[in-house]
Parts: C-alpha cells; sequence; structure tokens
C-alpha cells in the first residue's frame, strides 16, 4: 500500500526555562495514511491536533520519531512543493488583492504565476468576483476560501487543511466538500483536521482519534461507526411492539434494534416478528455516528473492581 504520510513514535515537548521537563503536546504517535484517500484528525482542544500538522510540515520539530511525506522527507524542497496548506490561524496580506497574494505563492513554490490559472482556481474557490479587491475587507469566511485556493496552487498530491471550513456558511461548506471530492478524484490525499465532526464525515474515510497527544484510535470511518452485534430495523406503521419486544426488538425511536452476532438468531427473530404479523421495511447494521465514536474513544475506562476482602 503506497503511504502519503508515515509517522512512527513521534513525540514532542513545549519547554520553558520554568518547565525543563516541558509540557508533552505528542506521545509517540504512530500513523499512516494511505494515498488518495481523505484522512480526518479529530481530538478535544488542546489534544495535538495542530501541533502534529507543524511536526508533520516541519513547522516545529520533534524530539524524536520518523516522518515521511510523499515517500519523502518533508524537508525535502521537491517534497515541500507537493504539499499544499492551509493553517488554522491564517493571516493574509490586508493590501494584497487574491490575485497578487496567488501570485506570489506561485512564485514561492516556482510555479509560473499565469493569470489565467490563478483567475480558475479563484473561481473554484467561489472569490472570481473579488479577484481584484483588497483582502483587506474580506469577511472571514472569504479570507478562508482565499487560503484554500493557495493551498491548490501547485496542484499538490496532498492537502493538509486545518479547519477548512471555519467562518464559511453552510453553503460555502458544500462547495468547498464538493472541490476536496474533485480533489480526491484526481488522486490528492488529503488530511484534514476539523472539529465539526458531520463534515469531517461526509469528507473522509478514515479517522484518527487524539487525546493528551497520544492517538487513542484509528481506522476507516466504516470500522469505527460499526456497533459489533447490533442490527437496526424498522417495521411498517402498524407494528405491535410489545409483542416485538417480547421477541427481542428493543424500540428504538421509529427504529428497532435487535442484539446478536449470530445471523441465524436474527433471521429466526425476522421470522417470528412476520408470523406476528410485522411487515420487515429494513435490515441494515447499526452504526454509531462519530460524536459517539469520539465519547466511547476519551471515556477512560473503569478501573478493574477489586474484592475488598482479598488477600495478596
Amino acid at each position: 500500500m503506497s503511504l502519503a504520510i508515515a509517522v512512527r513514535d513521534v513525540e514532542k515537548r513545549y519547554r520553558t526555562w520554568r518547565n525543563r521537563a516541558g509540557l508533552c503536546a505528542l506521545d509517540g504517535v504512530t500513523l499512516e495514511v494511505p494515498r488518495g484517500v481523505a484522512f480526518g484528525l479529530l481530538g478535544p482542544n488542546g489534544a495535538g491536533k495542530t501541533t502534529f500538522i507543524k511536526v508533520l510540515l516541519t513547522i516545529v520539530r520533534p524530539e524524536r520519531g520518523l516522518l515521511h511525506v510523499l515517500d519523502g522527507d518533508p524537508e525535502d524542497p521537491r517534497i515541500r512543493a507537493r504539499v499544499g496548506y492551509l493553517p488554522e490561524r491564517l493571516e493574509l496580506p490586508a493590501h494584497f488583492t487574491p490575485m497578487t497574494f496567488l501570485a506570489s505563492v506561485s512564485r514561492l513554490k516556482r510555479v509560473p504565476p499565469l493569470r489565467d490559472g490563478l483567475f480558475r482556481l479563484l473561481d473554484r474557490v467561489g472569490l472570481a468576483s473579488d479577484a481584484n479587491r483588497k483582502i483587506g475587507g474580506f469577511s472571514k469566511g472569504q479570507k478562508q476560501r482565499l487560503g484554500l485556493a493557495a493551498a491548490l496552487v501547485g496542484t499538490p498530491d496532498l492537502l493538509v487543511l486545518d479547519e477548512p471550513t471555519d467562518g464559511v456558511d453552510p453553503m460555502g461548506r458544500v462547495e468547498i466538500r464538493n472541490l476536496l471530492g474533485a480533489e480526491l478524484a484526481r488522486g490528492c490525499t488529503v488530511f484534514l483536521n476539523s472539529h465539526l465532526l458531520a463534515e469531517t464525515e461526509r469528507v473522509c474515510s478514515r479517522i484518527g482519534i487524539i487525546a493528551a497527544g497520544r492517538l487513542v484510535r484509528q481506522g476507516s470511518l466504516e470500522e469505527l461507526c460499526r456497533a459489533e452485534g447490533r442490527w437496526r430495523v424498522r417495521f411498517a406503521e402498524g407494528a405491535d411492539a410489545a409483542r416485538l419486544a417480547d421477541i427481542g426488538f428493543r424500540t428504538a425511536g421509529e427504529e428497532f434494534l435487535f442484539a446478536g452476532d449470530d445471523l441465524l438468531a436474527l433471521n429466526r427473530a425476522l421470522d417470528r416478528a412476520r408470523a406476528a404479523g410485522a411487515v420487515i421495511a429494513e435490515v441494515r447494521p447499526d452504526e454509531k455516528d462519530l460524536e459517539q465514536v469520539m465519547s466511547e474513544a476519551l471515556t477512560p475506562a473503569p478501573a478493574p473492581l477489586t474484592d475488598p476482602e482479598a488477600r495478596p
């Protein structure tokens, strides 16, 4: 499997003269992101998400660990030229226009600043009509769109986006989601850091959850959201809920849950429901949303119970 990002045992500490040991922002993070997928990094504030991105892009240096980006050293200028980055706190020159700003980014990335190409980038992010306005008059959402256009300069192989829809209105989020879908379709890898779980769920096929500098869970969205051993069943209107409860179907809103990994037991229960007059409309594996997955990942396991009378 070809990897866009391969990180192993990365540790980062922020030290001060008062705290020589330092605050551990990343504690032995190991992570792999395949090429051509959208990966979402989730976690509470202060978990280490932005620090991870800064280490990945060599903005800050880790104490230890191995990092590879696009099969190379992230400090190699040839690798860096293939990466597009949208930072969380975007500072833009107020006296520039979008066209002059993108032209300067193009020169930094050694890409010919062709006017037609830059205008097409602005059109993709919905800023074509503002191409020659001063950036100082832009809203936060417009600045985010311009930052995304800058990240797309040079047609990168990897997009690293830190809170890309921050300050963007709902319709703008849809447009950005469609744009990222187009980038994925051409083979680009998207690494997304966002606190908007619904947006992450719509864009990303793989997820990592970080807490206190440690990656506590990672995998495909399907793997993480699957509720093992439970099935969700929808019956047509008029089904006898009390009879279904006797069979083993637990009410869950307008649907019913059936617990058990045994497919034969599920089918027997469905047969009994039909025999009782219920009409089955839908059967599917039960799934959790990202909010539930995060909650479970961030909730510490209970301490094991001990017998107070036990002897050592």
